[in-house]
C-alpha cells in the first residue's frame, strides 16, 4: 500500500464511479461506512475521504481497492485526508462534517419561510416538497434535469396552487436551495436569489440545472418513516389547514401513506419496520412540537374534525409489535392484511373531542373486538382505565420516557 502513488486521477474515478453508484451504494461496494469527520468536497458535493482514498487505490495498476481494515489505513488527518489535501482537494473537518444534523434538516423543511397573501402561507415550496418526498419514497432518481423537474412542478402549480401561485417552479427551487434542503448541480452562474422575476427565470432557463433534494433530506425521506410521517403532518396541517390537501397527495403519491401498512412489498414481516428506541423517541418529539400548535384545534370544512397526527399513529403501531395492546385480549384475528401486518386499529383512550391527547402515552393499539368493547362495550369505563395505564407504561417502555438509545423496542 503506497497513499503516495494515489494522483488525481484515481481520486477523478473514485469520485466519479461514487457519483454514478450513489453514496450509499458506493460505500456497501467497498465496505465502508459514512465518514464521521474527514469529507472530501468536490464541486459542491461531499464525499467520505477515506472510502474515496481506498476506491482510488483501487485504480492503480495492479492494485486492489482498500479496505477499512487495511492495516495501516485510516482516514484521519494524517493519512487519507492528508494525501486528499495534498493532490488540492477541500477536506471538511469536525464532527457533523458530512452535513448538518438530522434535527436541523428537519427544522429547516418544517420551519419553511414563506410569502404570504393576504394573511395565507403561499403553497409554491410545500407543493415542490411534497412532490420531491413522493419521488423519495418510490426511490426514483434523486436528482433531474431542469426541463423535468420544470414540467412537473409546473403543472402541480397550475393544479393545486389554490391560492393564486403562478406555475413557477423556479421560485421555490431557487429559495429550497438557499435553505439548503435543494441541490443544484451543473450549472455556471451563481445560482440567484428568490428575489426578482424576470432575473430567477432567466437563471434557471440559461443555466438549466441538475437538480433535486439534498442527499440527506432524500435519503431521510426514502428510509426514515417517522420522519416522513412527520414533515408530511407538518407540511399539510401547517399549509393546507383550510384548503384539502388530498387531490395533491394523491397526484404525488402520498395519498395512501397509511402507517398501518408501510410500502414494504408482499411478505414482509412485520417486525422489519418496528423502530428502536431512539427512534420512538425522535418521533415522540415531533408529536408533542405538533401538538402543542394543535391540541384543542378542529379542521374547517363541512365538519369539524380535530386535528391528528400520522406520526403518532404510526410510533403506537410499531410499539405494539403486532399485538393488540389491551392486556385482557382473549385473541385477535387470525387473518392479516395484504402486506402480511395484523389487523389493528390505534384507538385515543380519551377521546379528542373530550380533550384527550393525539400522543403515543394516550393512544392505543387494539384488535377490533377489543375496540367495540372500549367504545360501546358494558365495561367500557373500567377498560379505558386499564387502556391508559397500559399506554402510559408502553409508551414509557418504548423509548418516550429515557429508554436507552438503539435499544429495539
Amino acid at each position: 500500500m503506497a497513499l503516495s502513488d494515489i494522483s488525481r486521477v484515481e481520486i477523478e474515478k473514485a469520485i466519479e464511479e461514487c457519483d454514478r453508484l450513489g453514496r450509499d451504494a458506493f460505500l456497501k461496494t467497498y465496505g465502508f461506512r459514512r465518514a464521521r469527520r474527514y469529507v472530501l468536497v468536490h464541486e459542491g458535493r461531499r464525499y467520505d475521504s477515506k472510502a474515496i482514498v481506498g476506491a482510488a487505490h483501487g485504480f492503480l495498476p495492479g492494485e486492489r481497492p482498500l479496505t477499512p481494515d487495511t492495516p495501516g489505513f485510516s482516514g484521519g488527518a494524517e493519512h487519507a485526508a492528508r494525501r486528499l489535501e495534498r493532490l488540492g482537494y477541500d477536506v471538511v473537518d469536525g464532527p457533523g462534517a458530512g452535513g448538518p444534523a438530522h434535527d436541523e434538516l428537519i427544522h429547516r423543511i418544517t420551519h419553511l419561510q414563506v410569502n404570504r397573501s393576504a394573511s395565507h402561507r403561499a403553497l409554491y415550496k410545500p407543493i415542490a416538497l411534497l412532490w420531491a418526498m413522493g419521488r423519495a419514497l418510490r426511490g426514483e432518481p434523486r436528482l433531474l434535469p431542469w426541463t423535468e423537474t420544470e414540467a412537473a412542478l409546473k403543472l402541480l402549480l397550475q393544479r393545486h396552487g389554490l391560492r393564486g401561485e403562478r406555475p413557477r417552479p423556479d421560485y421555490p427551487i431557487a429559495s429550497l436551495h438557499r435553505d439548503g434542503v435543494w441541490e443544484l448541480r451543473e450549472y455556471t452562474d451563481p445560482v440567484t436569489t428568490a428575489h426578482g422575476d424576470a432575473r430567477v427565470k432567466r437563471w434557471f432557463t440559461t443555466n438549466q440545472p441538475l437538480g433535486g433534494l439534498a442527499e440527506p433530506v432524500y435519503d431521510l425521506f426514502r428510509h426514515s418513516t417517522v420522519t416522513r410521517l412527520a414533515v408530511l403532518d407538518e407540511l399539510v396541517g401547517t399549509f393546507f389547514e383550510d384548503l384539502d390537501a388530498a387531490p395533491l397527495l394523491t397526484e404525488v403519491g402520498l395519498d395512501d401513506v397509511d402507517p398501518a401498512e408501510p410500502r414494504t412489498g408482499s411478505g414482509r414481516a412485520p417486525e422489519r419496520w418496528l423502530l428502536t428506541a431512539a427512534e420512538y423517541e425522535r418521533g415522540c418529539t415531533f408529536v408533542e412540537e405538533r401538538e402543542a400548535q394543535t391540541h384543542g384545534r378542529r379542521r374547517t370544512g363541512t365538519t369539524h374534525r380535530p386535528v391528528r397526527s400520522r406520526t403518532a399513529r404510526y410510533l403506537v403501531l410499531s410499539r405494539s409489535r403486532g399485538r393488540c395492546e389491551n392486556p385482557d385480549c382473549t385473541g385477535q384475528p387470525a387473518d392479516v392484511t395484504d402486506h402480511d401486518h395484523p389487523i389493528l386499529e390505534v384507538d385515543h383512550v380519551v377521546d379528542l373531542t373530550r380533550g384527550g391527547r393525539d400522543h403515543p402515552s394516550q393512544m392505543v393499539a387494539l384488535c377490533p373486538n377489543c375496540h367495540a368493547v372500549k367504545t360501546r362495550g358494558r365495561t367500557r369505563e373500567a377498560l379505558r382505565e386499564t387502556l391508559l395505564r397500559v399506554a402510559s407504561e408502553r409508551h414509557a417502555a418504548s423509548g418516550g420516557a429515557g429508554a436507552a438509545p438503539g435499544q429495539p423496542l
